[in-house]
């Protein structure tokens, strides 16, 4: 009996390493079990069992809880970083720019409401961030305002675990609630909305599409392929020609076409109209271009070898060594128009056109081993977890703040990977990982995290909870709710968007994942919810993890 007494309840690095791992299982299992029509507070059950199992008398180690709880929040942001690097700059283009403007008044408002309720309430502002944290349930928030804390008084506050925990389930529940309550509001009818976006999308899509161009201009005759798509003042890609003779080859830069020859081109569907110039369009499916004699075949090669990785299409060569066309590329599932000037990333899947064996030699140059993909590349991690707790603790003197200004883990960490994940490739530094790598990276350390967290503000929960704590609930609620109605009725009554890109905002401007499957259950025919989730996630994250630690460092 003293045995099991000792291994569960005397902290030892061996308990703290039991406790811990019977903790995040707990948690998993109530996280799969416990379910009401597929809603699930997920990996946060952890957080909970954490608390419950602390508050039984179960304690850490320390400098074992401090390494878990840090390392933890460090591998989950900088995954985050990594993912969302490559779109986080481009996000801010055309469209995007209105979303995360949208993102960012309901960031901004939930910082307003929290002081308000702070002023009104008078409970403690570090109570408050933790509050605010759950709300919009984003846990990298509360591990910065944790860590700003602590570097600022050299202990930690348990408070701000409590609000965070009190205020997270309801926070789920009052996300879900505000895009029902959007819907109400307006009186939208899905499947109306759909059909709606549907038309009217039909002449908006960026995505490269490929046409069959019978060419009738006589402006054309006798020009070369190159000459070709310098007549026109948008981006095209001449990929195949099919001549009136019925000769099918590879479009070189110096083919010569004539007027009734047939050039397979690929180009965005905005520019359709002016490729229209050119003579009749055909799309693809619809084509004639596939004849029963040709030898040219399409295929998708992955880039596996590093040497390509940071290249620009253009510099390669492959259309004039090779006589094959490179027409798309698809990265992290979207289609990309395969211009000169784009830089290819270890990953890519590349589509070329051209003869079958030329097609192999190319296959070839660039690797198309899947299983070299499954290969971790460790470097760019742990080089960015180096460099990320080097700019996290680097004092920054800000005036008017009383001590210097600090990212923080998880501050320095995002930024790291940010920068890493987006412009890593142009230095040759291989920063791919396939979707089940990143997740799993980010599921422990989110893991670790939240375990560390429960297990050390356990002892206190229940005491705060019965002396008054149980208002945080409202708090939160109060703080998830109000800016996302305001900032969603602004962008339908004033903006005009579509009810599922609000959805989707809504759910990336909470870092929310279940809000996400919602929103995309909606319409699960079209993508509008998880192009808007993706647009303002990586933005989101950063401004959530920053202000948390602002409102620390300025008001504590």
């Amino acid at each position: 009996m003293d045995y099991l007494s000792n291994l569960f309840f005397t902290p030892s690095i061996t308990q703290s390493l039991l406790v811990i791992t019977l903790t995040i299982a707990i948690g998993i299992f109530l996280a799969e079990k416990l379910k009401i029509k597929n809603f699930s507070l997920g990996i946060t059950w952890i957080l909970f069992a954490g608390i419950a199992l602390s508050h039984f008398g179960m304690r850490l180690e320390p400098n074992v809880e401090h390494f878990a709880k840090d390392f933890g929040l460090i591998l989950f942001v900088y995954s985050i970083g990594l993912q969302v690097g490559p779109s986080f700059f481009s996000s801010f283009g055309k469209g995007g720019l209105q979303l995360n403007m949208l993102a960012l008044g309901i960031v901004l408002l939930g910082v307003l409401t929290t002081f308000c309720l702070h002023w009104i309430t008078g409970t403690d502002i570090a109570t408050m961030v933790g509050v605010l944290c759950g709300a919009v349930t984003n846990t990298p928030g509360l591990g910065a305002a944790q860590q700003a804390f602590a570097d600022s008084f050299g202990h930690t506050n348990p408070s701000i675990a409590t609000g965070y925990a009190v205020a997270y389930p309801l926070g789920v529940v009052g996300i879900l609630l505000s895009i029902m309550v959007i819907r109400w509001i307006f009186g939208i009818n899905t499947k109306k909305e759909e059909e709606s976006l549907r038309q009217a999308s039909i002449n908006e899509n960026n995505i490269p599409i490929c046409v069959d161009v019978e060419l009738t201009n006589p402006a054309v005759d006798h020009k070369t392929v190159a000459e070709v798509q310098k007549l026109l003042p948008v981006k095209i890609i001449a990929s195949r020609i099919i001549y009136k003779s019925g000769i099918d080859e590879v479009a070189n830069y110096d083919s010569q076409v004539q007027v009734g020859d047939v050039l397979r081109i690929v180009t965005d569907k905005k520019s359709l109209p002016t490729v229209e110039l050119l003579g009749k369009c055909r799309e693809e499916n619809n084509s004639t271009i596939n004849t029963a004699t040709s030898s040219l075949v399409s295929r998708r090669i992955v880039l596996t070898k590093e040497e390509w990785n940071g290249k620009k299409i253009g510099s390669l060569g492959i259309r004039k060594t090779y006589h094959v066309n490179i027409t798309r590329i698809n990265r992290a599932g979207i289609d990309l128009l395969a211009t000169p000037d784009l830089i290819l990333q270890v990953g890519d899947r590349i589509m070329v056109v051209g003869d079958q064996k030329d097609v192999e030699k190319v296959a070839d140059i660039f690797g198309n081993e899947l299983k070299r993909l499954e290969i971790p590349n460790l470097l760019p991690i742990f080089l960015g977890i180096v460099l990320g707790i080097v700019i996290g603790t680097l004092p920054i003197a800000i005036p008017g703040l009383s001590q210097p200004f600090k990212l923080g883990l998880a501050g320095g960490s995002l930024i790291v990977a940010i920068l890493i994940g987006r412009f890593g490739p142009l230095y040759h530094l291989v920063t791919f990982a396939t979707t089940s790598a990143n997740k799993m990276i980010r599921e422990i350390g989110i893991s670790l995290f939240l375990a560390a967290v429960g297990l050390s503000a356990g002892e206190s929960f229940i005491p705060t909870i019965m002396d008054g704590g149980y208002m945080w609930i409202l708090y939160g609620f109060i703080i998830t709710i109000l800016p996302l109605l305001i900032i969603n009725i602004i962008g339908r009554k004033c903006l005009h968007l579509d009810y599922f890109t609000l959805a989707g905002m809504t759910a990336g401007a909470t870092t929310d994942p279940p809000a996400l499957a919602y929103a995309t259950s909606l319409s699960p025919d079209n993508e509008r919810a998880s192009v808007a989730y993706a647009t303002v996630y990586p933005l989101t994250m950063f401004l959530r993890v920053m202000t948390a630690q602002l409102i620390i460092l300025l008001c504590c």
